[in-house]
C-alpha cells in the first residue's frame, strides 16, 4: 500500500477539516490544508478532500459560494487531469455545483437535519474509492446534513446507472435501500464518468474506530492507497 499526499481543503465554516486529517494520517498518509484563497494545491497531491461543515455559512444554497472559491481553480484543473478528488457532505455539494459531478444536493424532504449511523449498500466498486469492498456489502457510516437529499433528472439517472456511477445507496441493515432524506433511488454517494471524482453524504472519515460505532471508514478510505495507475475517461 502506497504512502499518500492528501490535500484537505478548508473554506470558512469548514468543520471536518482535521477529523480528515486524522482520518488520513491513521492510515499512514501525508495531509496538508490548503486555505480556500490560495490559487494552487501541492505539486505532488494524490488526493484533494473537500471536506464537511457548512462553507460560508451554506448561504444562497450549500456549495454555491465555495464553488468561486480560487483553490477551485486549481482543484478543477487538477481532476481534469485524472487527479483523484473526493468530496465529503458539504464537499460532495461543493463539487456539484462546480461542475465537478453530475446532479444537485438540496433540503432534506422532511426539512429536518439528519444526524445518525446509517447502513449503506454498496453498489459499485469498480473505481479507486470503493475496490476493498464488493457490491451488496452494508456499511454503517454516520450521516449530518440538511441538504443530503440528491437530485438528478431521468436522464441523467440513465446515465448514472449505464456508466456504473452510482456507488453507494441508503439502506437497511439487510441491504435493502431503504428511503432517508429523499435522494433519488435513495443514492448516497457517486463518481463521475472518469472514476477520479467521487461525492457521498456520508462520513467515512467519522467511521475510524470501531470504540466509537464503526470502523467502515478505514477501507473506505484505504481504496486510494491500493488503486493502480491514473484514472482515464
Amino acid at each position: 500500500m502506497k504512502t499518500l499526499n492528501v490535500t484537505i481543503l478548508q473554506f470558512p465554516g469548514t468543520n471536518c477539516e482535521y477529523d480528515t486529517v486524522y482520518a488520513f494520517k491513521r492510515l499512514g498518509h501525508h495531509t496538508e490544508i490548503v486555505w480556500h484563497k490560495e490559487e494552487s494545491i501541492p505539486a505532488d497531491t494524490d488526493l484533494v478532500v473537500v471536506p464537511g461543515g457548512f462553507s460560508y455559512g451554506d448561504y444562497l444554497r450549500s456549495g454555491s459560494i465555495a464553488r468561486f472559491s480560487p483553490v477551485m481553480k486549481a482543484v478543477t484543473a487538477y481532476a481534469n487531469q485524472g487527479g483523484y478528488v473526493l468530496g465529503i457532505c458539504n464537499g460532495f455539494q461543493i463539487l456539484t455545483e462546480a461542475g465537478l459531478l453530475p446532479g444537485a444536493l438540496k433540503r432534506n424532504t422532511h426539512l429536518h437535519f439528519i444526524s445518525k449511523i446509517q447502513h449503506l449498500v454498496v453498489v459499485n466498486t469498480d473505481n479507486a474509492f470503493l475496490n476493498q469492498w464488493t457490491p451488496g456489502e452494508v456499511l454503517r457510516v454516520p450521516v449530518a446534513h440538511a441538504d443530503g437529499n440528491y437530485f438528478i433528472d431521468e436522464a441523467g439517472l440513465a446515465e448514472l446507472e449505464q456508466h456504473g456511477q452510482i456507488l453507494l445507496r441508503y439502506s437497511d441493515a439487510e441491504g435493502t435501500p431503504t428511503a432517508l432524506n429523499g435522494s433519488v433511488e435513495q443514492i448516497a454517494g457517486i463518481c463521475n464518468r472518469a472514476r477520479n471524482v467521487f461525492g457521498l453524504m456520508p462520513h467515512p472519515e467519522r467511521a475510524m474506530e470501531s470504540i466509537l460505532g464503526s470502523d467502515d471508514g478505514v477501507r473506505m478510505l484505504q481504496g486510494f492507497a491500493t488503486a493502480k495507475g491514473t484514472p482515464s475517461a
